[in-house]
């Protein structure tokens, strides 16, 4: 959402810009829909336009904190982890740029953990990496996406390619564990050795 010049020109966001979107989300029991209206706003990840992000973030309902996935946890991303706790907003982390060199995931969750003292685990498992990269196993569903066409907006589900089976069960597991200390319901899964349900996993990782 950057419009000006200047953001467009250095790459950075400088002022805090804001759009929406509509969400039309189906309950596959009753098959009734409910339309929610999404305000988004896009705030600077640069130290020196911090107080746009303090203002932004008196107004959220939750956050998403972006990730590099090549460098991680920075010294800003660990001001602006200070500023969300401070108003109490909920945040998810979202790892991108997957398709550059040195493109390591692993790393920023680590940092997360390590750095800004959450419990953290990856709920999409990268299929390829850096100029390779192709997709995403949703680990909620054990499905692999592939975003395709024109800006990645087609959206194609596939089973999950044998060279990322194992580590997608993997890091499924380390979610359940991860999940299990913050969620009664899928403590008792784990401790009876039970897989839980997608809808279950939604509900967890949501609070």
């Amino acid at each position: 959402m950057d419009f000006m010049d200047l953001e467009r020109e250095k790459g950075i966001t400088i002022q805090s810009a804001a759009t929406f979107c509509d969400w039309d989300k189906k309950d596959p029991d009753t098959g009734k829909t409910d339309k929610y209206s999404i305000n988004i706003i896009d705030t600077p990840g640069h130290i020196d336009f911090t107080i746009e992000v303090e203002r932004a973030l008196r107004v959220l309902d939750g956050a998403v904190l972006v990730l590099c996935a090549v460098s991680g946890v920075q010294s800003q991303t660990i001001t602006v982890d200070r500023q969300m706790r401070r108003y109490n907003v909920p945040r998810i982390s979202f790892v991108n740029k997957m398709d550059r060199t040195g493109a390591n995931p692993w790393k920023a969750i680590d940092g997360i953990n390590q750095k800004l003292r959450m419990a953290a685990a990856a709920i999409q498992v990268p299929i390829g990496e850096e100029s390779d990269f192709k997709g995403v196993v949703d680990l909620i569903r054990m499905k692999a996406l592939y975003f395709e066409g024109p800006r990645g907006i087609e959206v194609r589900e596939a089973e999950i390619p044998a060279e990322v089976q194992a580590l997608a069960i993997e890091k499924r597991q380390k979610l359940i564990e991860v999940l299990a200390d913050v969620d009664d319901v899928i403590a008792d899964r784990y401790l009876m050795e039970e897989n839980p349900t997608v809808d279950e996993l939604n509900v967890s990782w949501c609070l």
